[in-house]
This record gives structure tokens, C-alpha cells and sequence, in this order.
């Protein structure tokens, strides 16, 4: 029974000391020389002969096409138009390790299920990445490059993270966030993120004209930015925020970052972030050992039990436990009530009171009619 076709793939010919791009044509073996030893370097020479010949002809198998041509059209044609363009390249990059080689109709549960198991990350991890997977399959299909879509499956969704801050907690946090490095920025971000439950992107892309202090309100929406899924909004200034704002504002520039160091946008505060959780204590500390019971145990490193998005489950959590209104707390974060009810709707103080009430009351009589 002759082998099924593979479509291209790499070969490294000793002879030649150079990778040859291979695949089957009408029954005949061809090769193309990269005109390099350099895998990365081949890989690419690869991608742009996979790029080739998916332009010319019309929707082919799904045994004829490699995993990786669909990952490298669906990076170039897709990820410029979202905003959150960078996940889709990390995604790229983790999968095409595992997935070079292999064609679409391999892309079974049995291979996904190894995938999980080779990538050991968690599962949330793993699930985006495997939804980037089926996001360029079906792209391939609609655009009219395989004839069929092939299923992708993915890891169960993680539960939601419930971790969030007491008063007591934000308080060490803040206090232990201002350093001589961060002293101007870090404290503004927590307290952005704690009394508006902005996401971090939103937070560090805001500017002041966004900012409105005379009418206490800050738009968080960007002119000309697309929408998506992850709304921003319009919030009112809280009153324990107006201070602080005010400060900053005598600080910076008429157009300037509200978050800014030396004038310049801030990259990221992930590092710094985790930092402050480890001066304020908001860690977990991971061990090692020689993996007896009674065998000899080390402190390795203090882990931050927290992120940046633990600043909006905090604010969403406090809003709750406050009792706030469903739809006013779901205006007020930029959240769907679906989401709010289902993540945080727990909180609320008046959650399934009314039912534990009338669980143990009298059932009324009811004088039914003919």
C-alpha cells in the first residue's frame, strides 16, 4: 500500500550540508535546495514555498497541505487586522514546533491530546493556542484553500480565576509599590485598575485628553480603534481617584501617557507589578527537593499570587459585595451582565437570599377553576 502524501517538508542532505524542501508530484519525488544549513532560515524558505503553491490552484485536500502553510497565511493575512496581534504570533510559534511535518487531516483528538501533553502548559494557555489552530483552518477553508474544515479539539475551559484583594491586601500592595524606580507610575496604575477595573492595555495606552477632570468622567475608548469583545468604555472619576489624578495631571503633558516614564509610553509593568507583590508579601514560595516525604526541601523563589487583571476581578468583586446593581455594575466595568453574573454574581449579598427564604416557607393555597 503506497505511503500517503505528506505534502512539502524539510531534509537535511548530508552530502550537500544544506536543508532540500521535498514533497510528491504526480507520483514523483521532487526537491528544491533553501541554499541553507540553518533550520529557522530553511523554515522560512519553506513557508514562502508553501505560500506558492497555495496561491496557484484551486481547494486542495486536507492531506495536501501542511499544517504550517495554514499557520503562516493565517499570521500574515489575519493578525494585522486584530488588535491583539502579538497573541496570534506567540501562538504561531509554539505550535509550529509540534505541528512541522504533520498535514491538516492529522490535526485528530489523539494529536491534540499530545500536543497538551508536550507543551505541559496550563490549560488556558494551550486552549488559545489550539484556538489559533482552528481559527487558521477554518480561514483556509473560507478562503477557499482546503475543501474541508477539520475539527480542532481543545482542552476544557479553566475555571475563572477567583483571586482578589482585600482593602487590607490593596493597602500592603500600594504601599509596597512605591519605589524610587516606580514611585510615580506604579501606585497610579493600582489605583487606576482598582477603582475603574480597566484591563492593563487600556490603562497604559490612556491619555490625558481622554481625561476629563473639570466633568469627572474618563473615556478609556481610543478614536479609530476597532471593537472588539473587549470593550473599554466611558466611566465616571471615583472620588478616592480624583485626587490622585489631579496630581498626576500638573505632572504630565496636555497630550501625554497618563502612565508615562520620561514622557515615553510604558511598555509593560508586568515586572514591575510582580515586584511589588513580592515586597507586599502576595506569594506563594515554590520548593524543590529530592522528592521523598522525609527528604530535604529548599526555598527556591517567592511566586506572585497575582497579575495585573487581578486589579479588575478585585474591582468587579468589590462592586458586588457593595451590593451594587447588576446593570450598573456592568456599565460601570465594560462588562457583559452574562459575565458578571456568572464570574462574580456569587459576591452579591443578595445572592439566592430570596430563595433561601422561601425554600422552608408555606407553599400558598392556590384555588384553581375550572
Amino acid at each position: 500500500m503506497p505511503r500517503r502524501n505528506q505534502g512539502p517538508r524539510l531534509r537535511f542532505l548530508d552530502k550537500r550540508q544544506c536543508f532540500y524542501i521535498a514533497w510528491t508530484e504526480n507520483g514523483r519525488s521532487r526537491e528544491r535546495s533553501t541554499g541553507t544549513a540553518d533550520r529557522e532560515q530553511a523554515q522560512v524558505a519553506l513557508g514562502e514555498f508553501l505560500q506558492e503553491r497555495g496561491r496557484s490552484g484551486g481547494p486542495r485536500d486536507p492531506a495536501q497541505v501542511l499544517v504550517t502553510a495554514l499557520l503562516i497565511d493565517y499570521a500574515l493575512e489575519r493578525a494585522p487586522k486584530v488588535a491583539a496581534s502579538d497573541r496570534i504570533g506567540y501562538a504561531v510559534d509554539a505550535l509550529t514546533g509540534f505541528w512541522a511535518g504533520l498535514t491538516v487531516a492529522d490535526v485528530t483528538p489523539q494529536t491534540c491530546g499530545r500536543y497538551v501533553e508536550c507543551r505541559a502548559r496550563s490549560a488556558g494557555t494551550v486552549r488559545r493556542e489550539l484556538g489559533v489552530l482552528r481559527a487558521a483552518i477554518n480561514h483556509a477553508h473560507r478562503s477557499g484553500r482546503i475543501t474541508r474544515p477539520v475539527a480542532v479539539e481543545l482542552p476544557e475551559r479553566p475555571e475563572p480565576r477567583e483571586r482578589w484583594l482585600t482593602r487590607r491586601e490593596a493597602a500592603r500592595l500600594l504601599k509596597a509599590s512605591r519605589t524610587p524606580q516606580a514611585r510615580l507610575y506604579m501606585p497610579l496604575f493600582i489605583l487606576l485598575g482598582l477603582y475603574t477595573g480597566r484591563r492593563k492595555e487600556a490603562i497604559l495606552s490612556l491619555r490625558w485628553p481622554q481625561v476629563d477632570l473639570d466633568a469627572g468622567r474618563i473615556d478609556f475608548e481610543i478614536v479609530g480603534r476597532r471593537r472588539t469583545s473587549k470593550r473599554r468604555g466611558r466611566v465616571p472619576i471615583p472620588a478616592r481617584l480624583l485626587p490622585h489624578l489631579r496630581r498626576a495631571r500638573r505632572r504630565g503633558t496636555e497630550m501625554g501617557y497618563v502612565l508615562h516614564e520620561n514622557g515615553e509610553r510604558l511598555g509593560d509593568i508586568k515586572k514591575g507589578f510582580a515586584g511589588a507583590c513580592v515586597r507586599a508579601g502576595l506569594v506563594r514560595w515554590e520548593r524543590t527537593g529530592d522528592g521523598r516525604a522525609d527528604g530535604p526541601c529548599t526555598l527556591v523563589r517567592a511566586v506572585p499570587t497575582l497579575s495585573p487583571h487581578t486589579l479588575r476581578h478585585t474591582a468587579a468583586t468589590w462592586l458586588m459585595q457593595a451590593g451594587t446593581d447588576l446593570w450598573q455594575a456592568s456599565g460601570y466595568l465594560a462588562m457583559s451582565m452574562e459575565t458578571l453574573t456568572r464570574t462574580y454574581g456569587h459576591q452579591h449579598p443578595d445572592h439566592m437570599r430570596e430563595a433561601a427564604a422561601n425554600i422552608g416557607a408555606r407553599p400558598q393555597n392556590v384555588r384553581v377553576t375550572a
